[in-house]
């Protein structure tokens, strides 16, 4: 999915991409025990409520003719849970790796009641850096609301395996605005961005509000519960959604031929193929409708009331964003692991940038286990180098982060099941989920989950996804 869903060829079982180097810095701290249940206390039946002082976010993009520039503004209205002076945004599209296509975000202007002038911060990003910091004129207490609008201009490089790009007949972006950096319970997000094709945010779930204008003979299809678009004037149309547990935005448009269904718990399914497509939108709406029902016995109702997936050229792999998915891979498997990243990242959040094996050794352990994965397969794995719980920065390139983190991680998940009993280590997920949903997690909510299954916890220790402060007090 982001560039950290980015998956290419199967190889051993796991999914991975070619590697590049690494940027090395320091690591937000994790934020302190909020003590949801232990296994050995009552389970939660049901998904944890988002947060009721959650943001909300309101986006307004408008797609040039030319499909290369997108003119927008956000609106945000955000309650922290701690005191701040400050408000920090993430801008995804000027990292290392995707400003080398051509991609770049720029903040035009910011207003509200309590803002200073805005500056940017570079935190290892392109110019005009990775973060755009909000002075506030006086510090806002916790459960104290502000608002802030900003304007910004995003322009889309070339068309590539990337969360941003633009080719014949078709634009996309995903996280391409200022992105609040928040995280409930430790503060502002600031960690660097890294030369891997990974991701680095931190970002709290949001109700949010998308809108998008684009050239009428383009289709839309993103992030929420999309509404039909507005007839067509000037040559254009606006498309509008809605999904109020977004923590992140994808945006595609082009000349899709779409395919929609309905799962039998009410989910709706859209998918899109551009013209000459390697799955038909008929056939890859059938592949996702199948996904959702095998990972909801495994972990619960499908997060959200829609998924809309865009099948792009074939550059190799996919990308997750919340309710939606950016295809590049003609690959059933690669499906289904942007789909488990609806429960693990999508709803069950976590740092990607401290805790990255969080949602992909998850969602790796996950489409393992719907291919019919075996152990002893994945047992030689766990012997090969690298700590699984490892941060972004610690990764020489590529090749280590996707052998260690998707590989290495969904190999320990699937040999801590097997140790410990697959009923009970799936019922020790499910409560995982269920405890966790729209928060952002941590290692120590994997060890709480597991706790009373000593076996599972011992192998994820030793594979250096779980250590001793991880363990439940």
């Amino acid at each position: 999915m982001r560039p950290g869903r980015r998956l290419a060829a199967l190889t051993a079982g796991v999914l991975l991409l070619s590697g590049c180097t690494s940027f090395a810095d320091t690591v937000t701290a994790r934020p302190s025990s909020s003590a949801p249940p232990t296994s050995a206390q009552a389970c939660p039946a049901s998904h944890a409520r988002p947060d009721p002082h959650r943001p909300r976010v309101d986006l307004d993009f408008r797609l040039a003719d030319d499909l290369t520039t997108v003119t927008g503004t956000e609106k945000v209205t955000f309650t922290p849970d701690r005191s701040t002076d400050e408000l920090v945004f993430r801008l995804v599209p000027n990292g290392p790796d995707t400003a080398q296509a051509g991609n770049r975000l720029v903040v035009d202007e910011v207003r509200g009641d309590l803002v200073g002038q805005g500056r940017y911060e570079r935190a290892g990003a392109a110019d005009p850096g990775g973060l755009y910091v909000v002075p506030l004129d006086r510090r806002l207490a916790a459960g104290r609301s502000t608002e802030v609008e900003l304007d910004f201009t995003l322009t889309l490089g070339s068309g590539r395996f990337d969360r941003l790009g633009a080719d014949t007949g078709a634009s996309w972006w995903a996280s391409g605005f200022p992105l609040l950096a928040w995280e409930p319970g430790v503060g502002w997000a600031e960690d660097p961005f890294v030369r891997l094709t990974g991701e680095t945010a931190a970002s709290p779930v949001a109700d949010t509000r998308i809108r998008v204008s684009a050239p009428e003979r383009l289709t839309v299809l993103m992030t929420g519960d999309q509404a039909e678009p507005s007839a067509a004037r000037d040559g254009r149309r606006t498309w509008t959604s809605r999904e109020p547990v977004a923590r992140d935005v994808s945006v595609a448009a082009g000349d899709f031929t779409t395919a929609e269904r309905t799962t039998p718990d009410g989910v709706r399914v859209t998918t899109g193929a551009l013209p000459g497509p390697d799955i038909p939108a008929d056939q890859l709406a059938d592949w996702t409708v199948r996904a959702i029902a095998d990972l909801e016995e495994r972990f619960g109702p499908f997060p959200y009331r829609t998924l809309t997936v865009a099948e792009l050229a074939a550059y190799g792999g996919g990308i997750e964003y919340p309710s939606s998915i950016l295809m590049a891979a003609p690959s059933r498997l690669v499906l289904e692991h942007e789909v488990a990243h609806m429960w693990f990242y999508g709803m069950v959040g976590n740092s990607q940038y401290r805790d990255p094996w969080l949602d992909e050794a998850f969602a790796t352990y996950a489409q393992e286990l719907l291919d019919g994965v075996s152990v002893d397969r994945m047992k030689p794995v766990l012997q090969r180098p690298g700590q699984v719980g490892d941060a972004m920065s610690e990764f020489s390139g590529d090749g280590a982060y996707f052998d260690t983190v998707y590989a290495k991680g969904g190999a320990a998940l699937i040999v801590a099941r097997q140790q410990a009993g697959a009923r009970a280590f799936d019922a020790a997920m499910r409560c995982y989920v269920n405890a966790n949903a729209w928060t952002i997690a941590t290692p120590e909510d994997v060890a709480r989950a597991l706790d009373d299954l000593p076996a599972a916890v011992d192998v994820l220790t030793r594979a250096g996804a779980l250590d001793a402060d991880d363990a439940p007090n």
